[in-house]
């Protein structure tokens, strides 16, 4: 797969160079480049936004740049998935990171101050499949942080990245609901005890308590994932 970033801070995605998704860049499992926005303006002062039409607070990013940056990104038969993060997108869930592994090429446009032009969604839609994608309820001051999310979510979803793909099976979400309890050695730490049937060997049971966990957290925690 092929990820990429355009953003005004293209050092917010070092992180994807260390750990399990810097060792699949290595591998390559995966190919991923940030893309610095400024590199597609045409003034010296490398200017990517300006006041909105209409007045209000704040500014918006300019179109120019963001069309000559997505012209050299997306694949011209339009196979491309360009998510631009943004608070008034769809909710991204484990669901959506499931279907965007099986992509070949995701370009994440990572939007600052009050937003992008709304012309820049409106020409990408005849060029890509594009889809405005939410965290969650809240704002943050750009899509880096959001796109990191999801380039995380998705990327160790694609078979190579992680080393025991069995373990993303029994993970939160994977089922619909939240993760069980873990423990692991000593048996007893500060008088609190490993629950009595992980230790007894007898799997049966163990997966049955393990389910039975896992709903009575979601129903404590997340009523809203149940049925």
């Amino acid at each position: 797969m092929r990820i990429d970033a355009v953003t005004i801070f293209p050092q917010y995605f070092d992180a994807l160079d260390i750990s399990l998704l810097g060792k699949a860049q290595e591998n390559k499992v995966i190919e991923f480049k940030a893309i610095d926005l400024r590199d597609y303006t045409h003034d010296k002062h490398k200017t990517v936004d300006d006041s909105p039409y209409g007045g209000g607070a704040g500014m918006l990013m300019k179109p120019e740049p963001w069309g000559d940056a997505l012209d050299q990104l997306l694949n011209p038969d339009g196979s491309t998935v360009l998510i631009f993060p943004s608070p008034a997108g769809e909710l991204f869930k484990q669901s959506t990171a499931r279907e965007l592994a099986n992509k070949e090429h995701i370009v994440f446009a990572c939007g600052r101050y009050e937003g992008i032009d709304q012309r820049v969604f409106d020409w990408a839609q005849g060029k890509a499949e594009v889809r405005l994608v939410s965290l969650g309820d809240y704002v943050l001051n750009g899509g880096e942080v959001a796109a990191l999310a999801m380039i995380e979510a998705i990327a160790r979803l694609i078979p190579g990245v992680i080393g025991n793909s069995e373990s993303l099976i029994e993970e939160s979400h994977s089922d619909g609901l939240l993760e069980y309890p873990s423990y692991t050695k000593p048996a007893v730490w500060r008088d609190l005890e490993v629950p009595e049937v992980l230790r007894g060997g007898n799997h049966a049971e163990i997966a049955k308590w393990r389910h039975e966990q896992a709903v009575a957290r979601t129903k404590a925690i997340r009523p809203d994932l149940l049925p």
